[in-house]
């Protein structure tokens, strides 16, 4: 994950640092520089991901239906677009072939859908995780 664009920077300060010095300590001196501003960035990056851990350990902890009933909620919605798109839609196909002949209905966008289920099964994954570590009520 390059969050803030750091490793561009750090591959172009090298690639100036390795025209600019010449000798083999002068090297090893840029090269530590570098390993250090990576090291930074993976801190950040860390850091980033505790806070967010965080906030959802909270919502997840939270009394009211609003704040932490939002994850089944999209989980529902997900789950009925998956069954209106693999069983409702095809079956409403084929029984409009043989005999209804009216107009079909509208067909989800799937390339939404799956971005979304696939988002959410990876969040469920961590509040399973959640769950049996104990950290929710």
């Amino acid at each position: 994950m390059n969050i803030l664009g750091i490793g561009s920077i750090i591959e172009s300060v090298g690639k100036v640092a390795d025209n600019l010095f010449t000798s083999d300590k002068e090297r090893l001196d840029v090269e530590i520089q570098k390993e250090s501003l990576r090291l930074q960035e993976k801190q950040i990056e860390a850091g980033t991901l505790n806070r967010v851990h965080d906030t959802n350990i909270a919502e997840a902890q939270h009394r009211s239906v609003f704040v932490a009933g939002w994850r089944p909620f999209i989980g529902w919605v997900g789950g009925m677009a998956l069954v209106y798109s693999f069983i409702i839609y095809p079956l409403f196909l084929w029984g409009n072939a043989i005999w209804w002949q009216v107009a079909p209905p509208p067909s989800l966008d799937s390339d939404f859908l799956f971005n979304i289920i696939l988002a959410m099964l990876g969040v469920a994954g961590m509040r399973t995780f959640e769950k049996a570590r104990g950290l929710t009520k």
